[in-house]
């Protein structure tokens, strides 16, 4: 059952230990006790050393009648799997979709499954910007579409993109843009 690696049992041993992500795609390890194989960057409780061994491949553990662990994903075709991408991508996709409505962190990471903390954590470890970061931009991104592309004015385009107030779009606008919506629209060569 042992894997045939150029990887010695110590070594393959100490990625585990060590939750190694570099090693992810490279070997593959069950634990007996439980009947489940991980990838060696899994996060889950480390298993006694006696009751694990190791495989090349996913479908050689599964093949020894092994389950793919619920955390790590270890059946997946890709090399590194990492469950937090999962949630920052949920959470880019929500706000896409709801961008136009006034969106709290507590509602958003209720729709994800995960606490505010943590969601606001892992976002901007991933993103470089807090949910509500990403949000600012998204929605101006979108304001300076319409300015370009249609005849609404700033106002009707600031209450489309999610904005409750001109104050604010105005503010995030010129702090994000370096410009006012409307030098934006004439500088861009947009023409009724």
């Amino acid at each position: 059952m042992a894997a045939e690696t150029a990887f010695s049992t110590a070594f393959m041993w100490e990625a585990v230990v060590t939750c190694n992500q570099q090693y992810d795609g490279k070997f593959f390890y069950a634990v007996k006790t439980t009947g489940i194989f991980c990838r060696p960057s899994c996060k889950s409780k480390t298993p006694n050393y006696k009751n694990i061994c190791f495989f090349k491949t996913a479908k050689d553990a599964l093949q020894q009648g092994f389950r793919p662990c619920k955390r790590c994903k270890p059946e997946l075709h890709v090399d590194m799997y990492d469950p937090q991408l999962e949630v920052v991508e949920q959470a880019k996709n929500y706000l896409e979709d709801h961008y136009h409505e006034k969106i709290l962190l507590r509602t958003l990471a209720g729709e994800i499954g995960v606490s505010p903390y943590h969601l606001n954590r892992i976002f901007k470890e991933k993103t470089g910007f807090t949910p509500h970061m990403y949000l600012e931009h998204m929605r101006i991104e979108k304001a300076r579409n319409l300015l370009l592309s249609t005849a609404y004015s700033s106002t009707e385009i600031c209450f489309q993109v999610g904005y409750q107030s001109f104050s604010s779009f105005y503010r995030q606008f010129k702090k994000i843009s370096g410009c006012s919506p409307k030098q934006f629209r004439t500088e861009k060569g947009w023409k009724l």
